[in-house]
């Protein structure tokens, strides 16, 4: 008996386009940094005690793409400063085209 493959419940779940970036917590202001190698770093004023960096980031990421915060989940990293974050209903070229160009 072959096994049916399962299908995606929601548009949110057929797309989702994975970052690598580094933070900073305690920084003047919110803002991302393009660095060497195309990363990306963001700085954020929240100190990085109790979940507040992480709270931060998600809301900074959701708010710089316009999307809700429940699209935007941190895979690896929670303790750390280098993260993976899945942004989710989001396709790789359009999440990257909204974060890249939000330098000056």
């Amino acid at each position: 008996m072959a096994q049916k493959k399962s299908q995606p419940r929601n548009k949110t779940e057929e797309t989702s386009a994975l970052i690598s970036i580094r933070i900073q917590p305690r920084a003047s202001k919110n803002e991302i940094i393009r660095m060497e190698g195309g990363k990306l770093k963001i700085r954020l004023t929240a100190p990085p005690v109790d979940g507040a960096a992480n709270e931060a980031l998600v809301k900074f990421l959701a708010d710089q793409l316009n999307i809700s915060r429940s699209q935007v989940e941190i895979v690896s990293g929670h303790t750390g400063r280098e993260k993976i974050i899945k942004i989710l209903g989001m396709g790789e070229e359009t999440m990257q085209r909204l974060l890249y160009n939000q330098e000056e």
